[in-house]
């Protein structure tokens, strides 16, 4: 029940925070938005007279045959509450934002439904549209949220210039990309792993203190020196990045001429350390 009723807050909240983008910015200034929510707002700038609400709904009905199918029983039944709490919040939640210059109106409307649209994505649902899409690429062929998020909104901007004028469609295009990169943000965000490569002639020294200060596993690798033609431990870890600078602090304690190389990693697979989406 704990866990329904945290999955359930975060879908309603980050609802919530993307109608206010939805209703106090993109409406107002006619702005587009992306994937399903777009198609709604093109069609409610045609007719006036049907809702966004309603039109997402009612649009997002047959990609939850695809959720259904590809992504599995539990993300579907939670995305079917998202969506009828998004559709909900499009109705009720509106808070007026007056910003008169586009531009700064698309920056800010772009970082309020990046921040919505990844609190959502931390829960186990979606709020239907192309985040079933966006998971469904993402587990079988590890595409990034946001990238799926901004390769599909390119085809509704098309839809959308053929309809209205090209200006708001152009700021449009900025919210978006600024959108996809906050999302990304906020559903990694610290819990992003690091990979560290570590060759010193201070191995064992460096990876007990890792293993005992930072508690995470060291795996030891064989390597031969092209040039010295000396043998070489290189050592291989993967930490979070708030672990991070703990690492390179004892790395430097014990081998300040140690060569070290950070990496980022977009999945990590594992016990204890793995940050493998959890849909």
């Amino acid at each position: 029940m704990r866990r329904l009723l945290s999955n359930i807050g975060l879908i309603t909240l980050g609802s919530a925070i993307c109608a206010v983008a939805i209703n106090g910015i993109l409406i107002p200034h006619k702005f587009v938005s992306g994937g399903v929510t777009g198609l709604a707002l093109v069609i409610h700038y045609l007719v006036p007279s049907l809702p966004v609400s309603g039109l997402y709904f009612v649009l997002n009905l047959p990609l939850f045959v695809l959720g259904w199918k590809f992504v599995g029983r539990r993300f579907f039944l939670y995305s079917i509450a998202g969506m009828t709490i998004f559709s909900g919040s499009l109705q009720w939640v509106h808070l007026p934002i007056t910003i008169h210059d586009p531009i700064p109106s698309a920056l800010l409307a772009g970082i309020i439904s990046g921040v919505g649209s990844g609190v959502i994505l931390r829960s186990v649902g979606s709020a239907g549209g192309t985040d079933i899409l966006a998971v469904t690429l993402l587990n079988r062929f590890s595409v990034r949220l946001g990238t799926t998020t901004l390769a599909f909104n390119a085809g509704v901007l098309v839809l959308a210039a053929m309809f209205s004028p090209l200006e708001p469609v152009l700021y449009t295009l900025i919210y978006m990309y600024v959108t996809s990169h906050v999302m990304n943000l906020v559903v990694a965000g610290l819990s992003q792993r690091k990979a560290v490569i570590i060759i010193s002639s201070q191995w064992k020294e460096i990876s007990r203190r890792v293993l005992e200060q930072v508690r995470r596993g060291v795996t030891i690798l064989g390597g031969h020196g092209a040039f010295s033609g000396r043998e070489e431990q290189v050592l291989y870890t993967v930490i979070t990045f708030r672990e991070l600078a703990r690492t390179k602090r004892i790395i430097r304690e014990v081998d300040p001429g140690a060569f070290v190389v950070v990496t980022d990693t977009l999945e990590v697979m594992g016990h204890r350390i793995g940050n493998q989406p959890h849909w």
